[in-house]
């Protein structure tokens, strides 16, 4: 599947970013990778979806290949990078399909201009309301670097894969991703990016999610307390929860073939695409 590799500059730094073929009147899916994870962490979904749907990876700020990126940007940073990326694209009410981090980015990206996507499908990511997390969470969130750092390397990339992925791709696709960087360039941006998602909470907003939404959590998700939040997240709003079988918290690597289902099946329900041939919604 042939992506284009585009550059997007700001004042912190240059963003890359990669698109598929792109065919008017497609619907947009726009993939958001998780903290220290990058684009190839949606590789099996950017290769399947992208004949159906025109397709968006980033690496965010200070990940992958945007690099070098000054470690002192916002949550609301990132999602304003993104929005003005999509409008530099002409991307118009895409889907945001966010993991984790990139859950949270999608989140502010929202709450920061309504109405901008058609949808939102979240895997293994949280809310973003304070109400969902205990002040203990939080505190750990903002002092996390000494404890990686206090980690070996070799030890901490191992806890890293197996704790993140249930199957040797996602395994091997993140401890790929995490060898890209140095230990301290790894600890320094894991370290900054818990922070800023603890300040954003601590900020007590309200991140109404007034387009469609569907939320995907891996069933054996070990990454803090994601089931947790999730099962909370549903069943407050009324969300609807799809466990997808045997996955960890990268589930889209760990099961593409249901997330991408899942997600084909949530877009065709939408009003942007023509409900030709449509997959079926998962439940």
């Amino acid at each position: 599947m042939e992506t284009t590799e585009k550059a997007y500059e700001t004042e912190r730094g240059t963003i890359r970013y990669w698109t598929g073929p792109v065919e008017a009147g497609r619907p947009w899916l726009v993939f958001l990778p998780g903290l220290t994870a990058d684009h190839r962490l949606f590789d099996r979904q950017m290769e399947d979806l992208s004949g159906r749907f025109n397709c968006f990876v980033w690496d965010a700020p200070a990940h992958g290949r945007s690099r070098p990126f000054t470690l002192d940007f916002s949550l609301a940073d990132m999602a304003e990078y993104l929005y003005g990326i999509l409008a530099a694209e002409g991307i118009s009410r895409p889907v945001l399909v966010g993991q984790s981090m990139g859950g949270y980015i999608a989140q502010v990206c929202m709450a920061r201009r309504p109405g901008a996507a058609a949808g939102f499908v979240s895997i293994d990511s949280c809310p973003m309301e304070r109400r969902y997390y205990t002040g203990a969470e939080l505190w750990l969130l903002r002092h996390t670097e000494r404890m990686y750092r206090a980690i070996p390397w070799k030890l901490l990339l191992q806890w890293g894969s197996r704790g993140t992925a249930e199957t040797a791709y996602g395994r091997g696709v993140m401890q790929e991703m995490m060898e890209s960087y140095s230990r301290d360039e790894f600890c320094a941006l894991a370290a900054h990016g818990y922070r800023i998602l603890s300040q954003a909470v601590a900020e007590n907003r309200t991140y109404a999610l007034t387009c469609p939404v569907l939320l995907l959590c891996g069933e054996k998700d070990a990454a803090g307390s994601c089931r947790r939040y999730d099962r909370n997240w549903a069943r407050e709003t009324g969300l609807p929860l799809v466990w997808v079988p045997g996955a960890g918290h990268n589930s889209n690597c760990d099961a593409p073939e249901f997330v991408n289902q899942a997600i084909e099946g949530f877009v065709r329900s939408l009003s942007i695409v023509e409900n030709r041939n449509p997959s079926p919604v998962l439940k």
